[in-house]
């Protein structure tokens, strides 16, 4: 699911590139290379082209929101009656003065 993702996220964005590409920010866009007069065909190219940048973008925004919320990690739970730091008696944590050796084998005496 996450390869998926991936790929719909890097094939829409290289789509993406593309169609902005073939717009014009001035506003003429594909119109201009037809003489500029503005045909029924040419303005419904227009319109497309614009539908097809939004859409895009949006496919790119949601897969990405998408697939963060499916790589984040899963809580660690802990068991009911022991809080974290509190393990089971008798084994206690290195260095916490229960007479274990720290890490040069001696004794910690402070």
């Amino acid at each position: 699911m996450l390869a998926v993702l991936s790929i719909i996220i890097i094939l829409a964005s290289i789509l993406l590139v593309v169609v902005v590409f073939i717009q014009n920010p001035k506003g003429g866009g594909l119109t201009s290379d037809f003489g500029g007069q503005q045909l029924g065909g040419v303005q419904r190219t227009n319109d497309f082209v614009e539908k097809a940048t939004w859409t895009l973008a949006v496919v790119v925004v949601a897969s990405s929101f998408f697939l963060s919320y499916m790589m984040k990690p899963e809580e660690i739970k802990v068991p009911q009656g022991t809080e974290q730091g509190q393990g089971q008696p008798g084994q206690g944590q290195p260095g916490q003065g229960q007479g274990q050796p720290s890490q040069g084998g001696k004794p910690q005496n402070q």
